[in-house]
């Protein structure tokens, strides 16, 4: 339905853009359950639910959940608003904290204005272009290593696989390969970050056994232990992952971060890089597997490499660079944000008063018809410089969120997705019925519930 058949864009377009209007009363018959609100709704299908909230209240829609009225913004206006923040007035730390505060504590994500600013100026000599090429190096070696180990010719679930694997390389390329640590340990750790992402569905919101939350308690220390083991011995000896870096690293004030700053950065990017990552590379297994004429263009791209491309041969792999790009706005990693009004605001012509849970739709933007050609297809040449459909909206497009909490370690995933597909094509090729759509977990960050079954065979 387009925007302008709407009865509330239509009340905006009458009452001029001085005036401002309240939050649209939530109708009845959509609050969804008692207490609950429209929790259970979002979990089964969010594209779907943003598609009801705006086709019925436009892009600032009235939600509730756990007892608490809140707002969703939709479309790339309203959630273009609130990532640029230009008033401040929207809060990062304590809309996280209600999902997964304990768990990725003061992460870059958990802090906002000054202080977030502070941090991540810091972090960001990190992620500089000389280290980013020493990181494309280490690459190589942790994901042939760790697809070496895959099942040929034998159906199994990729995005596990895929999870592991990711964390592997996480482990040597922010850890420095943590060479003292067994898989038994490994497989405890993936454990524990799956527990604390997964508290951002709980119900129950307490330390309490048998719940998200108590899980993801557990998770934690089991985390913070792992990391502060191995903390002296990085603040001692300086080396090339990402651990030594966030001990060493200083700005140009000579500001350093402290040992808490360090288990509580490292906790939050370890989540970030592998689970984001698995998500992506998974996604375009299914793709890929559904669309041989565009494996085979990738495959052609990824045999004119060596075994081990430089980040430059890398970044210019543009048929996997398309279809990372279409696979992401297809199956965005995180296809909601959370703020919190500290103040109030004004986002389309609607008044945000302080105190306001706010939803930003970024997976609900991609998948417009407004901004996009057949959005549901898988078209990866609607990024081409011929259409560019990306550059519809500067907020068309925004699967690593925007504004000043844009994802710090966006072109370090992109690398880690394209040096894994390099690998793949390489080596294997894959078919995926054309009709299948994997049964998606939206509780917290989205995966195939079925794994995303897969056979790789021998090129």
């Amino acid at each position: 339905m387009k925007a302008e058949a709407l009865e509330p864009r239509e009340e905006a377009a009458t009452t001029g853009p001085a005036v401002t209007r309240p939050i649209p009363v939530q109708h009845r018959d959509d609050r969804g359950l008692p207490l609950l609100g429209q929790v259970l709704e979002y979990a089964k299908d969010p594209v779907a639910l943003c598609r009801g909230r705006w086709e019925r209240y436009g892009p600032v829609a009235p939600f509730r959940a756990l007892g608490k009225n809140a707002v969703m913004l939709l479309g790339p206006d309203a959630c273009g608003a609130a990532l640029q923040n230009k008033d401040k007035a929207f809060a990062n730390e304590p809309a996280w904290s209600e999902l997964v505060g304990p768990f990725f504590h003061r992460g870059l994500m958990l802090i906002d204005f000054e202080e977030h600013l502070a941090h991540r100026r810091i972090m960001q000599e990190a992620f500089t272009r000389t280290r980013l090429e020493a990181y494309t190096q280490r690459l190589h070696p942790a994901i042939e290593q760790g697809v070496a180990a895959w099942e040929e010719g034998t159906e199994f679930p990729s995005y596990w696989k895929l999870k592991q694997l990711t964390l592997d390389i996480a482990a040597d390329l922010f850890m420095g390969g943590v060479q003292d640590t067994g898989q038994a340990e490994m497989d405890r750790i993936n454990k524990a970050f799956i527990a604390c992402v997964q508290a951002a569905a709980g119900i129950v919101r307490i330390n309490a056994p048998f719940t998200r939350w108590g899980r993801a308690y557990r998770g934690r220390k089991v985390l913070e232990d792992f990391l502060r083991h191995y903390l002296p011995a990085k603040r001692a000896l300086p080396t090339d992952d990402i651990f030594s870096v966030l001990c060493h690293v200083e700005n140009e004030d000579g500001e350093r971060f402290s040992d808490d700053d360090v288990v509580n950065h490292m906790i939050f990017l370890m989540m970030a890089a592998h689970d984001t990552s698995t998500i992506t590379t998974s996604t375009i297994l299914q793709y890929l597997g559904q669309h041989p004429d565009w494996q085979e263009l990738c495959r052609a791209e990824a045999l004119a490499l060596g075994p081990a491309p430089s980040m430059a041969e890398l970044d210019k792999l543009v048929s996997i660079d398309l279809v990372m790009r279409e696979a992401l706005r297809l199956r965005a990693p995180v296809p909601v944000l959370v703020r919190y009004a500290v103040k109030d605001t004004v986002v389309e012509g609607v008044r945000i008063p302080a105190g306001t849970d706010v939803i930003v739709g970024i997976q609900f933007t991609h998948l417009m018809e407004d901004y996009w050609t057949d959005p549901l297809s898988f078209d990866p040449d609607r990024f081409g410089p011929e259409r560019r459909e990306d550059k519809s909206h500067r907020f068309a497009w925004e699967p690593f969120g925007g504004g000043v909490h844009k994802c710090i370690g966006m072109y370090f995933g992109g690398l880690e997705v394209k040096a894994i597909m390099h690998r793949l094509l390489r080596e294997y090729h894959w078919t995926v019925d054309p009709g299948y759509m994997p049964p998606m977990d939206y509780h917290s960050l989205p995966f195939p519930k079925d794994g995303l079954p897969i056979t790789l065979i021998r090129n």
